[in-house]
């Protein structure tokens, strides 16, 4: 005899205020080149992964701003709020249960993903971004939030001024999640730092793992290459190198 189906709901997994059309944000969740401009990192693996996840594992709803993607049963859902501002929101099918204390690496990547987006349209409608990404565990017991001293960080939308990682950096915070904080960073050409730590699990990772995606927009290229030097220096003394985990 076979089991009954689970229940399933829907889990919405972030939502996120966009100060921007509902047409101009659904069109940055379909064309490949706008994607880029806010979905990861700077990678040679980005263009195929923007088109396996986005084009060919895919299936856009154009009438509803809807996009599902393949296999994962998860959506990107868009809503117009007026004219001018957009409700975005990824939306998870799963089986009914309590979520709170669940950490999944594709949960929170969508969660950097889409306060990236936000961040994108919110600050830098058009622009090219470029891109640093640290991944790794700790070589001592400090995870990235508080080993940049974010543990004390205010409150979103407060302002931010404190030394950060080998910076003495000013802004403000853009997002707390359970996982991940993001804040702006004005030396960066008003760019953004997002702090990801996954916590320790025994057969994957003992100490915890720490993902840093830092965004820089306008720094010349002796500016952005100086930086990507100071944050290497500070993250190999503090971390080491390893792909992200997935959960």
């Amino acid at each position: 005899m076979s089991e009954a189906p689970q229940p399933m709901e829907d889990h919405v997994l972030v939502e996120v205020t966009v100060p921007a059309p509902a047409d101009a944000v659904w069109a940055a969740l379909r064309d490949p080149q706008k994607i880029k401009q806010w979905f990861g990192w700077d990678a040679d693996s980005l263009k195929d992964e923007i088109d396996f996840i986005f084009v060919t594992h895919a299936e856009a709803d154009e009438a509803r701003r809807v996009v599902t993607f393949v296999g994962v049963n998860d959506r990107y859902e868009v809503e117009a709020i007026g004219e001018t501002t957009s409700l975005v929101r990824v939306v998870r099918s799963a089986p009914v249960g309590d979520w709170s204390d669940v950490f999944d690496g594709m949960i929170e990547g969508w969660i950097s993903f889409t306060w990236q987006l936000a961040f994108a349209f919110a600050r830098h409608p058009g622009e090219t971004r470029r891109t640093l990404f640290f991944s790794g565990p700790p070589r001592g017991n400090q995870l990235g939030r508080s080993a940049l001293g974010l543990d004390a960080a205010p409150a979103p939308g407060e302002p931010n001024a404190m030394p950060l990682g080998p910076d003495d950096a000013s802004g403000q915070v853009w997002f707390v999640a359970r996982h991940q904080i993001g804040v702006t960073v004005d030396a960066w050409g008003d760019g953004l730092l997002v702090v990801l730590d996954s916590p320790p699990k025994a057969d994957k990772r003992p100490r915890g793992a720490t993902m840093l995606t830092l965004t820089t927009y306008g720094l010349s290229d002796a500016a952005f290459a100086d930086l990507e030097a100071r944050w290497k220096a500070w993250w190999d003394a503090r971390f080491e190198n390893a792909a992200p985990h997935e959960s």
